[in-house]
């Protein structure tokens, strides 16, 4: 039996990203991507509303345009062009989910992809210069544990 994979998206080549970060967790009911992600954003992490607030803060003196976080808006609609929260939908079906947000100082990339029963969050970035690699310092690894206990919690679900 052949697993069907979803096309999951990134930023640049792989080889040229600044950071990379996939995981993957199996679900007990299939979602479309859409669907995961308003699970998801529907109740953010503990933390990470303050995450964000200290990140505008800190950025906003580098001119980095503040993002304000995730609203908990639930959405069972959007379509290419359409926003949600401070990320770009660039990708939308029933397999792929595409989120950008591209600035001078960096472009991320995050593809939710979801096949059969796993759903996979596929994040990746290019640094464009100094503040956007410092930038990424603390977000390389905050990133990382906020994914995986978000898709942990998904798991449950």
């Amino acid at each position: 039996m052949k697993i069907q994979t979803a096309q999951i998206e990134l930023v640049a080549p792989r080889g040229e990203l600044d950071f990379f970060d996939q995981q993957s967790v199996r679900l007990s009911q299939p979602l479309t991507p859409l669907e995961a992600w308003t699970r998801l954003m529907a109740e953010p992490l503990p933390l990470l509303g303050l995450a964000f607030r200290v990140r505008d803060a800190v950025s906003a003196r580098f001119g980095v345009q503040r993002i304000g976080g995730f609203s908990g808006e639930v959405r069972s609609f959007v379509q290419e062009g359409d926003r949600l929260d401070f990320f770009l939908v660039e990708t939308v079906n029933d397999e792929v989910l595409t989120l950008s947000a591209r600035d001078n100082h960096l472009d991320v990339l995050t593809c939710v992809t979801s096949v059969e029963n796993t759903l996979t969050i596929t994040s990746s970035v290019k640094v464009h210069n100094r503040f956007g690699w410092f930038y990424m310092l603390p977000v390389r690894p905050a990133h990382k544990l906020i994914v995986w206990a978000m898709l942990r919690r998904l798991g449950r679900c």
